[in-house]
């Protein structure tokens, strides 16, 4: 990691620029793919998955045998792990619900907003070097507490064929209808357009590499809804001088090691603190299995020490990171000038590593800088809000005569008609 003194604040976006490729590179090539799935359906899935990876199937379908099996082999301990993850993110996403509330504008005039869930949802749980199935708990938990109808699971099968026995577990323990081993672009193409074996899909979840999210934007231009763009994993870390360096480099580590397009930033107030979290850097990752990956991700990730708070606060809300740690004194006041970040994890006693898996919050975040913009993944991203309306006659007497004028005054005569004739009612 370089690391920069007290860098000037218009050169911070060049500092902290995320690894990506090229935007019209990645949709020329993940474009043909979907296109060739729009055309050729299962048999295009089939040839992108023996290509991408290396093994031909004739039914993409996880059966019930292979469901059990995974029930039988996985470890008691890992087991209850997931259960345990999956109460607290149970307990936390319930607690999202909207009560109805119909709200009277006027004397006979009332409203209201109806949560409804989205029949059809697709959840792309990402294998490649990590079988992520604590993604299965983020979505699938939800999606179920929604009441989606239709819970489509795609995720990429190994070179025998198989899907790992924990995401089997998990998808099965949070009530996931269908699971097919299919990864990459091919599956998002798979649940857009939908094939002889797989359904379309309305919206389609999950975090992914490059290639997963520039499909999943291009599927949002072709009317199915996406959760956000989420991409490659990113977590900034702020330490002051309480902080304690052993766990800021194990804070940075366990987001490098996530892929080689990872990024982790280091923010800290104080010089010695850089030095002390480097010096723990290096001693952890000789240590770690992943190395040559979190190496890598290293490689463009950056050190800042800045001369106070506020220019932090300023640089953090700039940056917009996926995963913010305050490993500060005061982390809760910081924590309250926050404005953009996919999740906070506040103090010493943190880490990202319990939103990743336990605590209950969602770690499907925006990435790249869409925490200006989105929010992470909640219970609201799998229903939808209708509105309603009942006027009463009188209502409609009170608040017509407004309606028409503005109706007339946008030259919209049909509009003012469909009051006027009821307002001309003889009682």
């Amino acid at each position: 990691m370089k690391t920069y003194l007290n860098p000037a604040p218009d050169t911070w976006g060049d500092l902290l620029r995320r690894p990506t490729m090229a935007a019209a590179d990645l949709d020329k090539i993940v474009g043909g793919v979907l296109a060739d799935i729009e055309q050729r359906g299962d048999e295009a899935v089939r040839e992108y998955t023996e290509r991408f990876d290396g093994v031909r199937l004739d039914d993409f379908r996880v059966s019930e045998a292979e469901i059990a099996e995974a029930r039988a082999t996985l470890a008691p301990e890992l087991k209850a792990a997931i259960q345990l993850a999956r109460t607290n993110i149970e307990t936390f996403h319930a607690r999202q619900w909207e009560p109805v509330e119909a709200v009277e504008t006027m004397p006979g005039v009332r409203c209201w907003r109806k949560s409804v869930p989205i029949e059809k949802v697709g959840l792309y749980i990402p294998g490649g070097t990590a079988p992520l199935f604590s993604a299965v708990l983020m979505l699938g938990v939800p999606a179920t507490i929604a009441g989606c109808r239709e819970r489509i699971l795609c995720t990429p099968p190994d070179k025998n064929g198989k899907v790992n026995p924990a995401i089997l577990y998990t998808a099965d323990l949070v009530g996931i209808t269908q699971i097919f081993k299919i990864g990459g672009a091919q599956a998002i193409g798979a649940m857009t357009y939908g094939t002889a074996t797989v359904s379309s899909v309305y919206k389609i979840f999950g975090p992914g590499n490059q290639y997963v999210t520039a499909a999943k934007q291009l599927a949002s231009r072709r009317g199915v809804a996406i959760d956000m763009p989420a991409g490659p994993s990113e977590v900034l870390v702020c330490a002051d001088d309480t902080a304690n360096p052993v766990f800021v480099a194990a804070d940075l580590l366990s987001q490098a090691e996530h892929g080689i397009d990872s990024q982790v930033v280091l923010v800290t107030l104080s010089e010695t603190m850089a030095k002390a979290v480097a010096e723990a850097v290096e001693a952890q990752l000789a240590t770690l299995p992943r190395r040559d990956i979190a190496k890598e991700a290293l490689s463009h990730s950056v050190t800042i020490v800045l001369e106070d708070r506020a220019a932090a606060v300023e640089l953090i809300n700039a940056y917009a990171p996926e995963h913010l740690i305050l490993s500060v004194a005061d982390a809760g006041e910081m924590g309250e000038q926050i404005l953009n970040a996919g999740s906070v994890f506040l103090g010493h006693y943190t880490p990202e590593s319990v939103g990743d898996y336990a605590s209950g919050t969602n770690h499907t975040l925006p990435t790249d800088g869409y925490a200006r913009s989105y929010s992470g993944v909640s219970l609201d991203s799998f229903i939808k809000k209708i509105t309603f309306q009942e006027l009463s006659r009188e209502g409609l007497q009170g608040l017509g005569p407004a309606v028409q004028r503005m109706a007339e005054a946008e030259e919209l005569m049909a509009h003012a008609r469909a009051v006027a004739v009821r307002l001309e009612e003889k009682a």
